[in-house]
């Protein structure tokens, strides 16, 4: 009997599971990109020199957006400006940040906006910030801002 010789090693790469991997990852991404928007999603009014508000993306802020049609929602809970003002009221009781962050469509009506800040400011919130989107300009990539 003969002696057994071993076959020679391959020297292909086996690309088969780096895309099932890939695959997976695709399909998981897919799933949970739309799931990281925080709360109601408008058409920011356009600003030149916005001021930059890094809390108003936290998991705990209080954002508060109005909508095109005059809808009034807290997170993604639509609601009343005087529902809303008692609301944001109870959700600063504990914190050090007691500021709380409106985002308008820029379509929307000045009134209603001015009606969300009143209602606000008289629940004894006295930190408002306005988010905005900064207005691109030639050469320039898209950049989300925020104003105060």
């Amino acid at each position: 009997m003969g002696k057994y010789h071993a076959p020679p090693p391959v020297a292909d790469i086996n690309v088969t599971p780096m895309v099932d991997v890939m695959l997976v990852m695709l399909i998981i991404f897919m799933v949970i990109t739309p799931m990281l928007s925080k709360g109601v999603s408008v058409d920011l009014v356009k600003t030149k020199n916005p001021i930059a508000m890094a809390n108003a993306d936290k998991e705990d802020a209080v954002l508060i957006a109005v909508t095109r049609d005059g809808r009034v929602y807290m997170n993604t809970t639509q609601m009343t400006t005087d529902a809303i003002a008692s609301k944001a009221k109870d959700m600063l009781t504990n914190r050090l940040d007691k500021t709380v962050y409106i985002k308008s469509d820029s379509r929307a009506r000045f009134e209603r906006v001015v009606e969300v800040v009143d209602n606000i400011r008289t629940a004894g919130v006295d930190n408002i910030g306005l988010l905005t989107e900064q207005v691109q300009q030639q050469g320039q990539a898209p950049a989300t801002e925020e104003a105060k």
